[in-house]
């Protein structure tokens, strides 16, 4: 066990884990990809940051800061000009690069570079990473990694918590006997994938009584497994495998004001060839809702009254724990500025060689 759960609690308080004013630096779902229409500007508030999502000629989805770096105009109300942006305020224009690349009072624009974002598209998602340089892929389903899939876009919901405790309920073995009246024993193992994704897989007895199981049961013999993949500590992919059947669901989550969250559902399913297994494919991922439903069923009423705190783990808490470890041990940004968390040693260690620095020049 990677911690003493007798020694895990208040006294021992996490600094990222549920914090609403921390994230994990990572990629995060913005908007669905058919509500950005070519050649349209929207505006957007992610993480507590405003900023402005828009698809050029290209079709690519660009994100830069919401302001106008001339008088602070929001960049919203503007216009797409081919792949580049028009500030509708003086008319400053901006590449997908976020170079101006003119200002039609002036021969030659200033040499000013609006704050970009790196974006992606994928899984029928707009996502961002919210730091500089992107240091892992986008969250993946391991199984499809280097394979075609079909997906469908499920439900979004606001939760009254933080994605945090949200992620949890998954490997919640607990839960799993109360909630969801599941009557084997879950048992968790944890494989850590990358420094930003840890995958919890149970491969244990299948139970004989849910209502889960009993839904699924007609497309397998064997034992059922079950796995979680994390990504960022605010995205879970759960993978169910069955003989014959493969559910993958992802569950996209994000920080909202005051330690809420918000979620985007992505169902998706390996590519099958022909007519029969686009038939198939599309018959199954109607499935994936069914279960998908099933799962956030009688947890949502929970999640919008909780008030999670750890004070009392025990041995069946030893999953959630690992988790809560892991993302202590990542990258955390602060909410709003996205600028790292500094701890107090390192900012002491600053401080001194400001002074240091002032003192010598003086």
């Amino acid at each position: 066990m990677d911690v003493n759960l007798q020694t895990f609690s208040s006294t021992r308080k996490p600094k990222n884990f549920n914090n609403p004013e921390r994230f994990i630096e990572g990629w995060y779902w913005v908007i669905p990809s058919q509500n950005l229409r070519l050649g349209e500007v929207k505006p957007i508030t992610i993480l507590g940051r405003n900023l402005v999502v828009f698809r050029g000629k290209d079709k690519r989805a660009v994100i830069f800061d919401a302001y106008c770096p001339h008088m602070g105009a929001h960049l919203a109300e503007g216009k797409i000009e081919g792949n580049e942006l028009r500030c509708f305020f003086h008319h400053w224009k901006f590449d997908a690069e976020g170079i101006c690349v003119e200002i039609p009072c002036l021969d030659n624009p200033l040499p000013i570079k609006l704050k970009t974002w790196p974006t992606a598209e994928q899984y029928g998602v707009i996502w961002v990473w919210t730091g500089e340089i992107p240091q892992q892929p986008l969250p993946f389903v391991p199984e499809l990694e280097y394979k075609e899939y079909d997906i469908t876009l499920g439900p979004s919901l606001i939760m009254n918590c933080h994605p945090n405790v949200v992620m949890i309920n998954a490997i919640d073995a607990q839960h799993f006997n109360t909630v969801h009246q599941q009557s084997a024993e879950i048992i968790f193992d944890k494989q850590e994938l990358n420094q930003n994704a840890i995958i919890f897989s149970n491969t244990r007895n299948d139970g004989k009584h849910s209502f889960f199981i009993k839904l699924l049961r007609p497309f397998y013999k064997n034992v059922a497994t079950y796995s979680i993949c994390y990504w960022y500590g605010s995205t879970g992919i759960l993978t169910i495998n069955t003989d014959f059947l493969h559910l993958h669901i992802m569950f996209a989550l994000r920080l909202l004001e005051g330690g809420k969250s918000e979620a985007q559902t992505i169902l998706m399913l390996q590519k099958r060839r022909g007519i029969i297994g686009w038939l198939y494919n599309r018959f199954v991922l109607y499935l994936t809702k069914i279960v998908g439903k099933y799962f956030i069923k009688g947890d949502t009423k929970v999640f919008q009254t909780i008030q999670f705190n750890l004070k009392t783990p025990i041995k069946a808490d030893k999953s959630i724990v690992q988790f809560i470890n892991y993302v202590e041990r990542q990258k955390p940004l602060m909410w709003k500025t996205w600028q790292e968390v500094r701890s107090p040693v390192h900012e002491s260690k600053q401080n001194r060689e400001q002074w240091r620095d002032a003192l010598t020049n003086d």
